[in-house]
């Protein structure tokens, strides 16, 4: 059994782009886990609606 493990885990997200407004798009974590418990997000991406990918920075929750 391993201690430390990577997971990728897809979620549908409601953001807010100032280009195109209110969104649902879906949000890939990457998560270091110990034990099957969650520590650390190690990065955050999503997918545009023309297929790009994109990191979650450039777009916040609310306005």
């Amino acid at each position: 059994m391993k201690l430390i493990s990577i997971k990728r885990e897809t979620k549908t997200e409601k953001r807010f782009s100032p280009r195109m407004g209110k969104l649902y798009t879906n949000v890939t974590y990457i998560r270091k886990q110990f034990l099957n418990i969650p520590i650390k997000t190690l990065h955050k991406y999503r997918e545009t609606y023309y297929g790009e990918v994109k990191d979650c920075q450039d777009c916040v929750l609310t306005r």
